[in-house]
């Protein structure tokens, strides 16, 4: 292999790729990238760890094709050191030269034969596929992702539920505490289909998607389900993760039917009010209780070290007293994906869940949130 190409262009792929990469397998190649040039002039990356995958290319002055894999990291690290501008790439058996073109900086790799990168998969030609916008797709993941659990032997749980149903797509998650629902509404019927995006498939999505919005405002995603993958095509970048074959909760059950109060305050308010009182909670629990009279919301928290704190705001609110104990971290979160002027919070007793969403709906979507209660 002989080419020519763009620090650049190759910096940003290769650090989509550094991320996929997995250098703590057991399958060495498993940590490296592949680089094989397609056509007279470009060149396509590839990284994987058998779960999630990551391909795109680049244009590239072809000299002389072929296929190389080198350490996804080692390269990267090279390709930042070097000035801007074009960089060389040649190889000659096992060793790889990378070189600054017009400067005396270069390095050398040793490199692993492209046949013995893993082949990946592909979707099929028939595949159900989904046009979405890059930017519904990441409201969707900013709603939902802090509420995946982290335990990964919970698979049910260490996922994104991923629904579209006609002219609507939603995300789901939740970790047993907690649940977040996005709805985003399309402008068109499509078709329909269910999946269980794993944690890591989900948290390189979201930087896919936040990278590409901040080059292409308007940028579509198509998005495919074949077999057991799923594929995300958007600009320069194939992005496929393997599915979780797990039964997702029946999150429609969670999901109170209705609340005996209702409580809607400035969400910025509440935030700040609650950011306050959490320094002062339980360094184990970061309980905090919330408290509702006439007019009012009330947080307050105590711990032995940290002493007490309390905070109040305005709000309407007309039902009875209650106070009800939450953990400070899971309502923050929440809060933050809400994203509108007003929130509402729905509580029945103190031992049943609470429901939060926009105080108003938009008319493109929906947000829905349960948090569990905590005896404080």
């Amino acid at each position: 292999m002989q080419i020519v190409v763009s620090k650049k262009d190759l910096q940003r792929i290769l650090s989509r790729c550094q991320g996929v990469a997995d250098r703590k397998s057991t399958m060495p190649v498993l940590g490296n990238v592949l680089l094989e040039v397609e056509g007279p002039d470009r060149l396509r990356l590839a990284a994987t760890d058998l779960y999630v995958a990551i391909t795109g290319s680049i244009p590239a002055e072809v000299e002389k094709g072929g296929a190389i894999a080198l350490g996804a990291r080692e390269l990267l690290e090279r390709i930042r050191h070097m000035p801007d501008g074009k960089i060389s790439i040649s190889t000659n058996g096992a060793a790889t030269t990378i070189r600054a073109v017009g400067h005396p900086r270069r390095y050398t790799l040793q490199a692993l034969p492209g046949e013995e990168f893993p082949a990946l998969p592909a979707a099929a030609a028939n595949a159900e596929r989904l046009t979405l916008p890059a930017n519904a797709l990441a409201r969707l993941i900013a709603a939902t992702h802090f509420a995946i659990s982290t335990d990964e032997t919970r698979l049910h749980l260490s996922s994104a539920l991923f629904e579209w149903d006609g002219d609507r797509v939603r995300m789901v998650s939740t970790d047993g505490h907690r649940l977040s629902k996005m709805e985003v509404k399309l402008k068109s019927t499509q078709a329909s289909a269910s999946m269980l995006i794993p944690l890591k498939g989900i948290s390189e999505l979201k930087r896919l998607c936040d990278e590409a919005i901040s080059d292409t405002a308007d940028l579509e995603i198509v998005i495919t389900q074949s077999g057991p993958n799923a594929f995300f095509d958007l600009k320069s970048f194939q992005f496929s993760v393997k599915l979780v074959d797990a039964q997702f909760p029946p999150y429609q059950q969670v999901i109170p039917a209705s609340s005996e109060r209702r409580v809607v305050a400035p969400r910025l308010a509440v935030m700040e009010a609650l950011s306050a009182v959490q320094v002062a909670a339980s360094d184990r629990t970061g309980g905090v209780k919330l408290s509702l009279s006439k007019n009012m919301l009330r947080f307050s928290s105590e711990s032995p070290d940290g002493g007490d704190c309390l905070d109040e705001l305005g709000a309407e609110y007309s039902g009875g007293e209650i106070a009800v104990g939450f953990n400070a971290k899971y309502l923050l979160d929440v809060l933050g994906a809400v994203g509108a002027e007003n929130v509402a919070i729905e509580l029945s007793g103190e031992l049943d869940p609470a429901v939060i969403s926009p105080a108003t709906q938009p008319p493109d979507g929906s947000y829905t949130a349960v948090i569990m209660p905590m005896r404080i």
